[in-house]
């Protein structure tokens, strides 16, 4: 029990460090919250070569690099149609660049994708200077975060049967539904509080619980890509949780079906 303690409170000292200059970003918009986008791309990028290509992490890093972070500068301009072509464009050309330096090129080309395509979404999420943006953004990191901690702690302190033992063998039952009730209440306060166009709280709640389990899926299908890579981590960037990856991976997922439902919501508010 002492050592999770430990490692909850590492856990919050880095979560404190970090979560300011993220929120801040967020908040601000505009070229802040492109600096932070692609500075987490980056981070990113490195890590996912880090695990796939451990021999060449500086070639594979920076080829995925280039295609995700080409990819978000262009949806930041509101292209988003160059964005998903530069995406594709990306990791095409990361593939084959791979594969020239003896590398794994559907490895490369997946990192783009994997990486790639939650980030453009975030960033179309935000908005520029778009204030209904903004909360559509709180609301997959209100969400995400909510999810993700109540599990970690549900599964902490509750224990019982594994979830999903072959590919996570510390994640259990009592954590995932933890996460997911964690999920659904936090879309429900998020809709109640701020002004996220015709989304009720009903269907806020609904969409919190979707991308709560979204969310839970994100993580373990990171699980499962570093046992087939064979490291326990994505990195070591932050003091207690591992590589950004690690933070991100289910967030990564969430951003996905949340920007379904604000899809869905701005054909309601043009139809209407």
């Amino acid at each position: 029990m002492a050592v999770k303690g430990r490692d909850i409170a590492l856990r919050a000292a880095s979560a404190v460090v970090l979560a300011p200059a993220a929120v801040a970003a967020t908040w601000a918009g505009g070229v802040w919250f492109l600096g932070l986008m692609v500075a987490a791309c980056i981070v990113l990028a490195f890590e996912w070569a880090a695990m796939s290509a451990p021999h060449a992490r500086r070639v594979m890093g920076g080829a995925v690099s280039f295609g995700v972070v080409a990819a978000v500068i262009s949806a930041h301009f509101g292209a988003m149609s160059v964005a998903f072509v530069m995406l594709v464009f990306g990791a095409v050309a990361a593939g084959v660049y791979a594969r020239s330096r003896g590398q794994q090129a559907l490895d490369a080309s997946y990192g783009v994708l994997y990486l790639g395509w939650p980030a453009v979404l975030l960033i179309w999420l935000r908005a520029v200077d778009s204030p209904v943006g903004l909360h559509w953004t709180v609301l997959v990191f209100a969400v995400a975060w909510s999810a993700d901690i109540l599990a970690y702690l549900a599964g902490s302190t509750l224990g019982g049967p594994k979830l999903w033992p072959r590919f996570s063998p510390n994640k259990t039952w009592s954590g995932f539904i933890g996460g997911l009730v964690a999920g659904t209440i936090a879309g429900a306060v998020m809709t109640a509080w701020v002004d996220m166009g015709r989304l009720t709280i009903f269907w806020g709640a609904a969409l919190g619980l979707a991308a709560a389990l979204a969310t839970m899926g994100g993580d373990l299908w990171e699980s499962a890509l570093k046992r087939r890579f064979g490291v326990k981590d994505a990195g070591n960037t932050i003091p207690g949780h591992g590589g950004l990856l690690d933070r991100v991976d289910g967030l990564m997922f969430a951003v996905v079906v949340v920007a379904a439902g604000r899809l869905v919501v701005l054909m309601l508010e043009r139809a209407a």
